[in-house]
Order: structure tokens, then sequence, then C-alpha cells
């Protein structure tokens, strides 16, 4: 199953890197094929220059339209990016779940 991945990103980048990774490797277990935008697309846009980060926020939300579920992963809360994900997946009544990896 694809599924979008949306975890947080901003603020303290290398530990919500970390913790997406982990994030990754749960869906992979479950059987699921994530795609986390904001992972790769921040490899060459700079997230906190705000018409960079809008265009990585639009690119992931179009690849989510070919996506089965949207995942929120949300030990460390949601941010303003996971929440424009979360209601693109309701404007596209595609399944969302949430999810903590620390239970």
């Amino acid at each position: 199953m694809k599924v979008i991945l949306e975890s947080p990103f901003a603020g303290d980048t290398k530990k919500n890197t970390e913790y997406a990774r982990k994030c990754m490797a749960d869906c992979f277990k479950r059987g699921e094929y994530p795609f986390v935008s904001h992972l790769l697309y921040t490899q060459c846009l700079d997230d906190t220059i705000l018409k960079e980060r809008e265009i990585g926020i639009e690119a992931g939300l179009e690849w989510g339209k070919s996506a089965e579920k949207t995942v929120v992963y949300t030990d460390l809360g949601i941010s303003k990016g996971m929440e424009y994900g979360i209601k693109s997946a309701k404007k596209a009544k595609r399944k969302i779940e949430y999810r903590k990896l620390c239970q």
C-alpha cells in the first residue's frame, strides 16, 4: 500500500529527520511503501525560505493524490506542514491513520 507519511520537520530538523526515518521504518515493517516528501525535497529546497517551503509542500500534496492512505505520526505533535497534509487527505477523502512509535 502506498502511503503519505506525515511527521514534523521544521524546528529541530536533526531530531525530526531521525524521527521521520524511524517512522519510515515502521511503515516498511507494516508492508507499506511510504513517501516522505519532507525528507526528500529538503535536500534541494530550503525549508527556511517560505517560497521554497511552499513549493515542497505543494509537490508533496500533489504526490499524495496517488496514495491510498495518509499516516500521521504524532509522538512529536502535529506541525503546520502536517496540518496541510491532513487537510489535503480529508479533501481527497483519503483514509487517515494516526500513529505513535512510543506507546
